[in-house]
């Protein structure tokens, strides 16, 4: 080998020789990419963006705004091409006093320009300087639009949000300092290795792109993840049912089921034995049943919401009433499972079957008066879309849902993590919770519409009631003894807008926590961490404000004062129970089969 004349390492000229072998195989890769968006998978084109009457209305309100005070559209154009030329001026200036320096001021701290080249040299910095500019006038041309629906305002400022996001300069290798140094230290090894990636997650779903947010190597279902020791003791089409092993002599008479939601799988309860729910409740004592749903395909086109709470939420209490030999059960239902127990209790209520003798709700929403974060996603154009896309495909296809959640943090779940992957070659962590994430479900045609037009859209539980099993079912007739845990900044149901929901239900015993941190983190976090506190307060006749003033704040996790709670709710001491019975033989060990079935799609 050739090597420079100190002996440090090979010449320049071997350099650039594996520099463009490496640019060579990205030309190569290329055809293949080519070939993969080839056949890339098709979905309704209206999935991908709002209706373009939405930026007409906007451009309309806005030249209605211009000409009723023009001095407000000038003020703001004029900053903006005030700010833009001074910028300008500032870099010729600097390059032509040879001061290849960026100015003294950097601007704003963003995370995303943690590389000290964006403050210190005078292209990048110029480049992010522009940037901040053009986003601050779009903000404020978005934020100066009057006379728009308020849904409307908040569906344009999203998107407007979405542009901007997109438009990074880290987004994009010509103006990624990172990505750009790490070519050259590879001499294009990155490049090759982040097409490479890139070409992966496209052939993994098809088509369309799906940033793979951690290595699927490093995780096995059953294996190092959801190990937790159980059986499956009945199945049917839509769920099995895994009855854990016990891990104390005696337990409460009374059993937990829990319902996770469908839209993901349940294991995220029992990722890892130190933050694993699942194998705590069953170390203080308690029966513990966890329903896994069935991935639907295409078959599945007609199952509804009703069937969800006849074939899933009601069969599994009456299976484990009939293993246990109890009259109730303690169940516990978490997002939209938790929304649909709240339905199926309502059910209940009508039919006088008092089989549930308290109620757990994991971040579920059953007010959904304001929409929240989804309010871009739940107006006509978006369900009409999804309307026809079911219609054509039976199913909501899980990678819709992917990509729906993870725009609501697009510059976390999106562009970080393609810019990581696609530009600078790198392999996703081994981050089980990021597995868990990417493991998602489809959802049945007839269900997703129902759920997003009788209760996102319409609010029929709290307004005028929604008819389900020849019944007309609204919220007050929700009357067991019920606890709901909530999250501080969950942006997929927010506590204020859980609480709205707990203060109509007809319980007169009801208890309201917020847990600190999100969705997730706020649900899965085990006292022996000691990291997230929670809130509590008694009193619900206030606003959710008021609620928040008057709490008092607790330093730990709320599963011990859930579990005090709940063991006053769940009689007497009674020998373990072993999995199953004469009537439910183990159908085979947890985590199950359907967690790990591929659906035909």
């Amino acid at each position: 080998m050739t090597t420079s004349e100190d002996g440090g390492g090979a010449a320049p000229g071997e350099h650039l020789d594996r520099l463009n072998e490496n640019l060579r195989k990205v030309e190569s890769l290329s055809k293949r990419l080519m070939e993969v968006m080839s056949h890339k998978t098709s979905h309704n084109p209206a999935l991908n963006a709002p209706d373009q009457e939405l930026f007409a209305k906007a451009a309309t309100a806005y030249w209605t705004g211009a000409l009723q005070n023009p001095a407000k559209l000038l003020e703001h154009q004029i900053e903006f091409w005030g700010k833009s030329v001074k910028h300008f001026a500032e870099a010729q200036q600097a390059l032509a006093q040879g001061k290849l320096a960026a100015p003294e001021d950097p601007g704003p701290s963003d995370r995303r320009f943690s590389n000290p080249l964006w403050d210190s040299h005078p292209y990048f910095n110029f480049v992010k300087q522009q940037y901040l500019i053009n986003a601050d006038a779009i903000e404020q041309a978005v934020a100066g639009v009057e006379g728009m629906d308020a849904k409307e305002k908040r569906r344009l400022k999203y998107f407007a949000q979405q542009i901007v996001d997109m438009m990074s300069p880290t987004n994009y290798l010509a103006t990624n300092p990172d990505a750009l140094e790490r070519a050259l230290e590879t001499e294009g090894q990155s490049l090759v290795q982040g097409l490479e990636n890139l070409i992966a997650d496209l052939e993994a779903n098809d088509g369309e792109l799906v940033v793979r947010l951690a290595d699927e190597k490093a995780f096995e279902v059953g294996g190092n993840i959801a190990t937790s020791p159980g059986d499956v003791v009945y199945r049917n089409r839509l769920m099995e049912i895994i009855q854990y092993k016990p891990a104390t002599e005696t337990v409460h008479e009374i059993p937990i089921v829990l319902f996770p939601p469908w839209i993901n799988k349940f294991y995220v309860l029992d990722l890892k034995a130190q933050n694993s729910l699942i194998k705590w409740i069953t170390e203080q004592g308690y029966t513990l049943f966890v329903v896994s749903w069935v991935n639907p395909d295409r078959s599945y086109a007609e199952i509804g919401m009703e069937d969800y709470i006849e074939e899933g939420i009601l069969t599994a209490i009456r299976e484990v009433k009939a293993i246990c030999g109890t009259e109730q059960v303690n169940a516990v239902g978490y997002c939209i499972a938790g929304t649909t127990l709240a339905l199926t209790l309502a059910l209940m209520k009508k039919r006088g079957d008092k089989s549930v003798k308290s109620a757990t709700f994991f971040t579920a929403l059953t007010d959904f008066s304001d929409q929240g974060e989804f309010t871009p996603f739940l107006q006509d154009d978006f369900i009409d879309a999804i309307e026809a896309e079911v219609a054509e495909q039976g199913i909501l296809r899980s990678y819709i849902l992917t990509r729906t959640f993870s725009f609501l943090r697009s510059n976390d779940l999106v562009y970080a993590p393609a810019v990581r992957s696609y530009m600078l070659g790198e392999a996703p962590p081994a981050f089980d919770l990021l597995y868990w994430n990417g493991d998602s479900t489809n959802l049945p045609g007839r269900m997703a519409v129902q759920y997003l037009r009788e209760l996102c859209q319409r609010n029929a539980f709290c307004e005028d009631g929604i008819k389900i099993l020849g019944e007309v079912l609204h919220v007050r007739d929700v009357t067991v003894p019920l606890m709901s845990i909530t999250c501080e900044t969950d942006h997929i149901a927010a506590w204020k807008d859980c609480y709205r929901g707990v203060q109509q239900m007809g319980s007169r015993s009801k208890t309201f926590i917020v847990s600190e941190s999100g969705h997730i983190a706020g649900i899965v976090n085990p006292p022996t961490k000691k990291k997230y506190g929670h809130y509590a307060n008694p009193d619900l006749t206030a606003d959710a404000a008021g609620w928040m003033e008057g709490a008092t704040f607790n330093d730990g996790s709320w599963w011990p004062r859930w579990e005090a709670w709940l063991g006053k709710r769940s009689g007497k001491q009674v020998p373990a129970r072993k999995p199953g019975d004469s009537e439910h033989p183990s159908l085979g060990p947890a985590p199950g089969t359907y967690v790990v079935a591929k659906p035909k799609v």
